[in-house]
């Protein structure tokens, strides 16, 4: 085996979010998802549920949601109707994650040339999830609602399978839960059963390399900040 392709795979996956129209095969995208099944889970139950929307499927959904997007933000009373299944962010932030999640927020819209008070750049920006940024491809992940929290931990591991796989085909992705807010657009549009959760979505494709916002990465803590030796 070799290891420093994995390690560049690995390494080399970022969220992209800017890309070309360019296709991708529907033999690559099931290349992938059967790399992707290895990934290991409580007793083997493989709980994810994986749904692939391209062309008009795509572009139907990203026209509903960011209609809704829209008239959320003209009507913020209407956010009752799109909550989230489960908390992916906590209730309460504290330190040291805020910090982080604001560095992020705030290096991405500087990139962008987005100030704080600039609110219709950042809605526009944000309404970028919602088009998969452009991607050709768009995957939508759900869950039996009966399963534990514990298998949103295997998903998890699944997805980063998917997605260190596309590198190692030169394929590009973005995991996203900006879309889990709007679940009662999505769950019917996907034919998901009532049974079904709604876990996150992803945007898969060929990066734009040109488009400067592909040039934003994010830092990572050194091993020594977050790792205890017992020995």
């Amino acid at each position: 085996m070799n290891s420093q392709a994995v390690f560049d795979a690995i390494e080399s996956r970022h969220s992209v979010r800017a890309f070309l129209p360019k296709k991708v095969a529907r033999a690559d995208i099931e290349k992938l998802l059967g790399v992707a099944r290895r990934a290991p889970s409580g007793t083997n139950t493989q709980p994810w549920k994986v749904y692939v929307l391209k062309g008009a499927a795509r572009d139907s959904l990203c026209d509903k949601v960011c209609a809704a997007h829209d008239a959320l933000r003209a009507q913020p009373e209407l956010a009752a109707q799109y909550q989230e299944a489960y908390d992916y962010y906590p209730t309460q932030w504290v330190s040291p994650y805020i910090d982080r999640r604001r560095e992020n927020g705030w290096g991405l819209y500087g990139l962008l040339g987005i100030g704080k008070g600039d609110k219709d750049k950042m809605h526009a920006q944000h309404q970028r999830n919602y088009r998969f940024f452009d991607a050709p491809v768009g995957l939508m992940f759900t869950i039996d609602k009966v399963m534990g929290r514990g298998s949103l931990v295997d998903y998890g591991m699944f997805i980063q399978n998917i997605m260190v796989a596309a590198r190692g085909m030169g394929l590009d992705t973005c995991p996203q839960a900006a879309w889990n807010g709007f679940a009662s657009i999505i769950l019917p549009h996907i034919g998901a059963g009532e049974s079904e959760m709604l876990v996150c979505g992803l945007a898969l494709g060929y990066a734009d390399a040109a488009d400067p916002v592909n040039g934003f990465e994010t830092p990572r803590e050194p091993v020594a900040s977050f790792t205890n030796w017992l020995e």
